[in-house]
């Protein structure tokens, strides 16, 4: 709200270089209120009990755990009867500069804009 009101005032003084300062700060703004969120991507990993320490602590860089299932028998027989886990991990996806659907941000423009007229 205080910026349009400033935006205003620099367009009735006529104030060119405010005006620009403004309205990219309304338009950085408004493009990071409707930023989609971003996606994931979901991998299920099947392990015995012995390797779950493993698994996890090894996870690679960007790996999230999200959730652990039990599937095996909640009875154990013998020693050698593990029970046997679906671990649910995801890492957050993120598309590539130069990849298909991918625009850049109006402050990315802008830059890139001024970067060509100098």
């Amino acid at each position: 709200m205080a910026e349009e009101g400033v935006l205003e005032e620099a367009e009735f003084y006529n104030i060119g270089p405010l005006i620009r300062i403004i309205k990219d700060r309304m338009e950085e703004k408004d493009y990071t209120v409707t930023q989609v969120p971003p996606k994931h991507v979901y991998r299920v990993l099947q392990c015995q009990e012995e390797e779950l320490t493993q698994m996890v602590s090894t996870m690679s860089d960007g790996w999230r755990f999200e959730q652990l299932v039990n599937i095996g028998s909640s009875y154990n027989y013998g020693s050698e009867d593990q029970a046997e886990f679906l671990c649910v991990v995801s890492k957050e996806l993120h598309s590539s500069p130069h990849g298909p659907g991918c625009e850049a941000s109006p402050k990315a423009k802008l830059l890139q804009a001024r970067d060509t007229r100098m």
